[in-house]
């Protein structure tokens, strides 16, 4: 097969939402330079960008000197500007994280005290008021966090990519990376049928990660896991349900929110999602199986002893995935108003999540570098709302 030669001053590999954010980011401080986006999709957001529930996050779990909840503030005010600069989809419709028992509310006022420490403006509020605020929901307490939001991640990722293309981006689509060569002046990376040379490589491959740093040089003891989140569409009866985006108290031990009601800006409701560890990376079908996959999870020591260290909430999230009714129960803590004939349509997300061999689920963004690379090893969740602060940083880092 004859090679096609390329030269770039900067090359992305991966051309999901943190992808591009980084190449448009690099394209509007660098107007002249040649700058290249290679993906093995034939589309651009096919993965985590597009599978997921669309939230724009703003930022009360995270600890305040973490990267997640430093880019996530500086995220939510970038996403919307770009979203009404582009006319896309996007709105603050607020969260509700609701407290079902005694135990749920000790941990509430904790969450309200991170998110003061976050600087977010959250209003507590009572079982009565809670019930004034929304009819279908029921709990003890609430936290009402107003700057939460909803975007159409998708569209983002399609304005990104004709940005991109109208200022002289290349854009390489369905081309898989098969080599990194990194040298002094450059560094050679071959996919497909391209050989792409560059001064500056940025790796941001979400689900092959690890693959990406690997290839790349850069040791590290991480895995990527790939999480299943199973989420229902709501029948159309039941989309004017809330007002709200309306979750659980989550599990201070996992980075898993629980599952919840979600507005989209389609105008549905959906409920999900549930947290199952997974045995392909890039499928989204119940049970899906990939051979390579399954290999690397299995293999790694980090898993498990991950699985080890939560033996329950791996059991929970399995009985999830097997049983409606159990997966309804969740959710009627909070909205007993659900039955099962509101479950309507399914769909499905992976999210990748870094795992050491300790068996440790790294909470915050994870960003190594080389002499001339950049590689995004963990961005899970909130990377979609913070992907052009991350971009930011990563351009920050090119310079330096």
């Amino acid at each position: 097969m004859t090679s096609v030669r390329n030269k770039f001053d900067y090359l992305i590999v991966g051309a999901g939402i943190v992808g591009l954010a980084t190449a448009w980011r690099l394209r509007q401080k660098f107007p002249q330079a040649q700058i290249g986006i290679v993906e093995k999709e034939t589309a651009v957001g096919r993965h985590q960008s597009s599978h997921n529930s669309g939230v724009i996050h703003a930022g009360v779990y995270y600890p305040p000197t973490s990267l997640k909840a430093q880019l996530c503030r500086a995220g939510v005010a970038a996403t919307l500007m770009f979203c009404r600069e582009h006319g896309i989809a996007a709105r603050q419709c607020g969260k509700l994280i609701v407290a079902t028992s005694d135990a749920e509310v000790g941990r509430l006022r904790e969450l309200a005290t991170r998110a003061a420490d976050n600087r977010l403006q959250c209003e507590w509020l009572d079982a009565a008021e809670l019930g004034r605020r929304e009819a279908a929901i029921v709990g003890k307490a609430a936290l009402l966090v107003r700057e939460t939001g909803i975007a159409d991640y998708p569209a983002v990722c399609e304005t990104l990519r004709q940005l991109l293309i109208d200022s002289d981006a290349k854009m390489i689509l369905g081309a898989a990376v098969e080599s990194i060569h990194e040298a002094s002046q450059s560094v050679t990376v071959t996919a497909g049928r391209h050989e792409l040379e560059t001064s500056r490589l940025i790796v941001c491959a979400g689900l092959q990660a690890d693959r990406l740093a690997h290839l790349g040089g850069v040791k590290h003891d991480l895995v990527i896991l790939p999480f299943r989140g199973d989420y229902y569409r709501l029948s159309a009866t039941r989309n004017t349900l809330v007002r709200h985006l309306i979750y659980p108290v989550p599990d201070p031990r996992l980075p898993f929110l629980g599952v919840h009601l979600t507005l989209t800006t389609a105008g549905h409701l959906t409920l999900g999602p549930t947290a199952m560890l997974a045995l392909a990376r890039e499928r989204y079908w119940k049970w899906a199986f990939d051979s390579r996959d399954a290999l690397a999870t299995l293999s790694h020591p980090g898993t498990w002893r991950l699985l080890a260290r939560f033996p329950r909430a791996g059991a929970l999230e399995l009985a999830h995935a097997l049983s409606r009714r159990l997966y309804l129960a969740a959710a009627r803590r909070y909205c007993p108003q659900l039955t099962l004939n509101d479950l309507a349509d399914r769909d499905c997300g992976v999210r990748a999540q870094a795992v050491n061999r300790r068996g440790e689920m790294l909470g915050d963004f994870v960003i190594e570098h080389t002499a001339r690379s950049v590689h995004v090893l963990n961005a899970p969740s909130p990377a979609a709302t913070a992907a052009f602060p991350i971009a930011d940083s990563i351009v920050a880092r090119l310079e330096r």
